[in-house]
């Protein structure tokens, strides 16, 4: 499934393709806007991926400060507080789909 089909899934299903990984179904929740079930998921990730799903979904509460210290843990740039968080989130989707 590409980032583009998994964001399309999570605007307009109920629930999650079962055929996901957990990288994937944590993504999915995470653009469905199911935040706590996203946040409890990236926690069982891996790192670094499990830290940068972490870091965009705090950014999205809007704890930056909290933010930044999961993009540190992920080895990755804290993007301006104002970027755009859909952009973000397909970009994340996108490196960790592919």
């Amino acid at each position: 499934m590409t980032a583009q089909q998994l964001a399309e899934s999570a605007t307009s299903d109920a629930q999650p393709p079962t055929e996901l990984d957990a990288t994937g179904r944590c993504l999915w929740l995470a653009r469905a806007g199911r935040w706590h079930d996203a946040h409890d998921q990236c926690q069982n990730l891996p790192d670094p991926a499990g830290a940068w799903i972490h870091a965009w979904l705090h950014r999205k509460e809007g704890d930056y400060g909290n933010a930044c210290y999961w993009y540190a843990r992920a080895s990755k740039p804290a993007p301006a507080q104002d970027a755009d968080l859909h952009q973000e989130w397909l970009e994340i989707a996108v490196a960790l789909l592919d």
